[in-house]
């Protein structure tokens, strides 16, 4: 009897792994510390986007200890331009749970693991598997959509059956002597190799032997994944206030969307200027999608007339931006207009969201 697509993977997927995985300085290094940051930091975000970030939180935070002590606000600053906020904070109170349950030793079993805040199946089998030794898969859309492929599986799969299903298919296939190798080889195949949207590069694949969507002609077709909802459109204005050499910024509140981070004042258009203006002008415009909301933005440069701001607002200048304020992704649209007010006389050498 011929031997079931997954059945077929380990070993050749594992040599592929060993003789083209990027050189990454998690994997070099894999710490249990090291390997958690690395996937919540990797969470909806490009390798190349986080290597910096992971170089500057571990030279700030280089244990669990630090992370566990940070003040919030430098820990938003560190944070700042990788966005989804809440994994930084997540990231803070399961390090005060390895502090008071486990003694700040990281812990060393898929539950304890899985019971930390902010770590859900996939990120538990991923630094399980490569940290520990532990064989237990690690499950996220890119490894659905390479198995879902190399078995023809036309389920759907945002449903979290399938996706439990598959990763009990994998367990059963998984080598336990390299549990690590074995996901992070399929997460590579499906970073670099078996791409979403029709597009992947069946030629250099080591399962295009036995993939049956690359030998049906169907990886156009798979993964079978539902439409997702359409995300509602905010209209909102943004006014950036200057007072000399400064910019207003105001906390945002500490539940929802951008939880406590510091933002340029905006309301849901039409909206008043919110201070004694001595004078008004038109600003650039920008747009931001977050997971369910779009936001259009038009901005307004405001010449504030006094100091006065409204209770809970500051005036940032070039180094508290730099420094001290974490000011989110979504504002990125008026970082010119907000350097060029408040630059020296050579101009910001980095960009504010991009400073930590």
């Amino acid at each position: 009897m011929q031997a079931k697509p997954l059945d077929r993977l380990p070993v050749p997927l594992i040599r592929w792994y060993h003789e083209n995985a990027r050189v990454l300085p998690w994997r070099s290094d894999p710490t249990p510390y090291h390997v958690w940051i690395s996937e919540i930091m990797l969470q909806q975000t490009r390798v190349a986007a986080v290597l910096d970030y992971y170089r500057r939180f571990l030279d700030e935070l280089p244990t669990v200890a630090h992370l566990a002590a940070v003040e919030e606000d430098r820990l938003m600053k560190l944070w700042q331009g990788l966005g989804y906020y809440n994994r930084a904070r997540n990231l803070q109170k399961a390090a005060r749970q390895i502090m008071e349950e486990h003694g700040g030793a990281f812990p060393d079993t898929y539950e304890d693991i899985r019971a930390l805040c902010g770590v859900g199946d996939y990120t538990a089998g991923a630094i399980a598997s490569i940290a520990f030794g532990i064989p237990a898969p690690a499950v996220d859309g890119n490894v659905l959509r390479v198995v879902s492929r190399i078995t023809g599986d036309e389920r759907d799969i945002t449903k979290p059956q399938v996706k439990t299903a598959v990763g009990e298919a994998l367990r059963a296939v998984m080598p336990v002597q390299a549990p690590g190798d074995f996901n992070q080889a399929l997460m590579e195949l499906g970073a670099t190799v078996c791409l979403p949207n029709g597009a992947p590069l069946c030629t250099q694949c080591p399962a295009r032997a036995f993939c049956v969507a690359c030998l049906t002609e169907r990886t156009g077709e798979l993964p079978v994944k539902a439409a997702k909802k359409e995300r509602r459109v905010e209209e909102r204005t943004v006014f950036l206030i200057f007072y000399g050499d400064k910019v207003a910024l105001r906390r945002r509140a500490k539940k929802g969307l951008l939880a406590g981070l510091w933002e340029y004042p905006n309301e849901l258009a039409p909206a008043p200027c919110p201070v004694e203006a001595e004078y008004l002008e038109d600003g650039p415009a920008g747009k931001h999608i977050f997971t369910h909301i779009e936001w259009r933005m038009r901005s307004v440069i405001v010449g504030a007339k006094t100091e006065t701001l409204p209770e809970g607002w500051v005036w940032a200048d070039r180094a508290d931006l730099e420094q001290e304020y974490a000011v989110p992704n979504a504002f990125r649209a008026f970082q010119s207009a907000v350097e060029g007010r408040l630059g020296g006389e050579e101009g910001w050498q980095n960009s504010i969201f991009d400073m930590v």
